[in-house]
């Protein structure tokens, strides 16, 4: 055997020893990328960015980048509801500032438009250049935000308050709309209103307060009359925006459902669906009243 002949077979068991040694250690890092009970050819869950398709908000008449009339409109109305907002929770001689920037949207009965204004707020708070807004869909008797949005079912709140996620990066949802993050309801279940008025509720926001200081948390709750668990929901919450449907909503069932809420709680209301003008254009979100329960006239 010639020298060069002997030199390549040493290389070439070198290379050998090489390869077994490398298969050796492939375990630890494989481990990394499928877990025991997950199979062998599966990929880690990525987490999708929720795509709210600009038409659907126009076509349900909410605020979109269509610079039309009507649009303009209703972009001042919230704009002026939300200066509002940005100001109770952001100065500390207002309310607490423990829970100053965690907001509940709530009306009094169900079919007022709360949902509609949750969403129309969120979307004017992510324009803030300093500020992101992260929109719950606490309604978990009913929830509509993913439905009303299209951007279909995704786990979170419900999953996250059972326990089968510790993390709460896991159902906050990044959407292509700057700024905008959603929370979604997460699957049904039958413990949903328990689940709600629970210390892992309260803790839930007290984390989401310390952990995002500077930014804007909507809760779309659920009605407040008839719903024990919305008035537990308020006691963690700083401020509450109540959506009133003109001539529709009784002064009696306003005060009935505010009369729940804790003295601490900054209570503003929202005119929705109101008549406007010789025309009697008919819209959403126009009018708005907004300050301390006490200091309102409904």
């Amino acid at each position: 055997m010639s020298t060069i002949e002997k030199a390549m077979g040493k290389l070439a068991k070198q290379a050998q020893q090489n390869q077994q040694s490398n298969n050796a250690a492939a375990p630890d890092s494989v481990m990394d990328v499928n877990p025991p009970n997950q199979e062998p050819n599966a990929r880690p869950r990525e987490k999708a960015v929720l795509q709210i398709d600009s038409s659907v908000l126009r076509n349900l008449g909410m605020l979109s980048d269509v610079r039309s009339r009507e649009t303009r409109m209703l972009s001042d109305e919230y704009r002026g509801v939300k200066r509002k907002l940005l100001k109770n929770a952001f100065d500390p001689s207002l309310i607490p500032r423990n829970k100053s920037n965690l907001i509940m949207v709530t009306s009094a009965n169900p079919g007022e438009g709360k949902t509609f204004t949750s969403i129309n707020l969120a979307l004017s708070l992510a324009l803030e250049k300093d500020k992101t807004v992260l929109l719950i869909d606490s309604d978990v008797l009913k929830p509509t935000v993913s439905k009303t949005l299209g951007i279909g079912q995704h786990m979170g709140l419900m999953e996250y308050l059972l326990g089968e996620t510790d993390d709460i990066a896991d159902v906050i949802y990044h959407t292509n709309i700057p700024n905008l993050r959603i929370m979604p309801a997460g699957m049904p279940h039958h413990l949903s209103n328990e689940l709600l008025a629970s210390d892992k509720m309260r803790a839930l926001t007290e984390e989401l307060n310390s952990r995002y200081a500077d930014r804007v948390v909507l809760f779309d709750s659920p009605p407040i009359l008839g719903v024990n668990e919305t008035v537990v929901l308020s006691n963690f919450i700083g401020q509450a925006v109540v959506v009133v449907e003109q001539d529709k909503t009784k002064l009696a069932a306003i005060k009935a459902a505010v009369s729940q809420f804790s003295e601490e709680l900054a209570i503003g209301y929202v005119l929705n669906k109101a008549v406007h003008g010789k025309t009697g254009t008919y819209g959403y979100g126009y009018g708005y009243g907004y300050g301390y329960e006490e200091e309102q006239s409904a």
